[in-house]
């Protein structure tokens, strides 16, 4: 079972949860090679402090819109999963690609997700969503 699956049938309330989409989400970023710096951005600019009380993995009550960011975090990678099922480690790569579809318009896809915006998390999920079919 996946953690997208585990989050799924958890409360996401609850601070197991929380443990749980925090281990997906360092995972997937040491897997992208995610600066802390930009970690903290797709986390929702949570402050130092926070971010390294995170890393440490607790069992915590994450914040609605942290939930949000992770939970289309996995879908992104979900989806890039899929469509790199060949070769994963190109889907790791496609992150940092420059990419002439909009919504990137040729930015990268973690350029774009680096605006800050849930919306932008959002419109990559939806774009991979689109290519999947």
């Amino acid at each position: 079972m996946d953690a997208a699956e585990l989050l799924e049938r958890a409360d996401t309330s609850s601070p197991e949860a929380g443990h749980v989409a925090l281990k997906f989400f360092f995972n997937i970023m040491a897997k992208w090679g995610c600066t802390p710096s930009q970690q903290r951005i797709l986390l929702g600019g949570i402050g130092n402090t926070t971010f390294h009380k995170y890393r440490k993995l607790p069992n915590v009550r994450l914040p609605r819109d942290t939930q949000e960011r992770i939970s289309y975090l996995m879908g992104i990678h979900k989806a890039l999963r899929i469509l790199f099922s060949n070769s994963p480690q190109r889907g790791y790569e496609w992150v940092h690609k420059a990419n002439t579809a909009p919504p990137f318009n040729g930015r990268s896809a973690l350029d774009f997700m680096l605006n800050g915006r849930v919306v932008d998390l959002a419109d990559t999920r939806r774009y991979l969503d689109g290519v999947r079919g």
